[in-house]
């Protein structure tokens, strides 16, 4: 069985009622050095190559998610304690796909959202994103199965990696919409500025959401609900401008991403 390690920082954001407390502004907004983490704890992660048949359908019931193990469970992204819901990821991956799902608990399945794009982040969700030498993807999914996705390209790099040749990354296009982004909190990165492109679609990616209880219905409890994911390879290279890895992977090549979880906790009632 083939094998790629994956660079996997599993982390849960706080509740939005929680967001804004003195302690955890201030947690927020310490002076630290850069880069934030160590490169000795990120945790790492071995996705294995699979042989099986894997239907896009959000309900991970294949022998793959079976078998590939899953990750520990995520942790509070600001202070890095155990989260109240139990979430967790696994990657599997063969000649044409990256493969990714999430088990997410929840007692009271929640969404709001049934647009494409729409701010998805303010609803729950998970996310994941993909980092390149140059730029990198954004993917969010609510429990309907809404996506919000977006592309952002280091400005440093947009001419001289080719990015600009991309036609729907080409900003002397009407049609292409682009926006300055500093960062989430607005905090400068020692790169410099990026710029997003918010309506770029990830070629040909299957998505889907599975839920295992009632939604919106606070009148029981729910298990939680379940995501899958497949992003081809082939969509993968017009956005590793500038990189110099190898797509599809080769066995023992390190990527990294991001695996995430938003949550507005309400606990359901008894």
């Amino acid at each position: 069985m083939s094998r790629i390690f994956l660079s996997l920082m599993a982390i849960l954001s706080l509740p939005a009622s929680a967001m804004c407390d003195d302690e955890t502004d201030a947690l927020r907004h310490v002076d630290i050095p850069w880069p934030p983490v160590s490169e000795e704890v990120i945790q790492r992660y071995t996705a294995f190559r699979t042989v099986d048949a894997i239907t896009v359908d959000g309900k991970l019931d294949e022998k793959t998610w079976q078998e590939v193990p899953r990750s520990p469970r995520f942790a509070d992204l600001i202070r890095g304690h155990r989260t109240v819901h139990d979430t967790r990821a696994a990657v599997a991956w063969d000649d044409k796909y990256l493969y990714v799902g999430y088990w997410i608990e929840d007692p009271l399945v929640t969404a709001r959202l049934t647009v494409r794009d729409e701010p998805i982040y303010t609803d729950n969700d998970v996310e994941f994103f993909l980092a390149f030498d140059n730029a990198y993807y954004e993917f969010e999914i609510n429990p309907f199965g809404t996506i919000y996705e977006g592309l952002f390209v280091w400005e440093s790099e947009y001419e001289t990696a080719g990015f600009s040749k991309v036609p729907e990354l080409d900003r002397s296009r009407k049609e292409v919409i682009s926006v300055p982004f500093n960062g989430v909190g607005f905090q400068k990165h020692p790169r410099g500025l990026r710029t997003g492109y918010l309506k770029w679609d990830f070629p040909e990616a299957k998505t889907a959401a599975a839920i295992d209880g009632t939604v919106n219905d606070n009148s029981d409890r729910d298990r939680g609900w379940t995501v899958e994911l497949a992003f081809p390879w082939s969509g993968m290279k017009s956005i590793a401008l500038g990189d110099s890895r190898s797509i599809p992977p080769e066995a023992g090549d390190t990527w990294r991403m991001d695996f995430s979880r938003f949550n507005q906790f309400k606990e359901a009632p008894p």
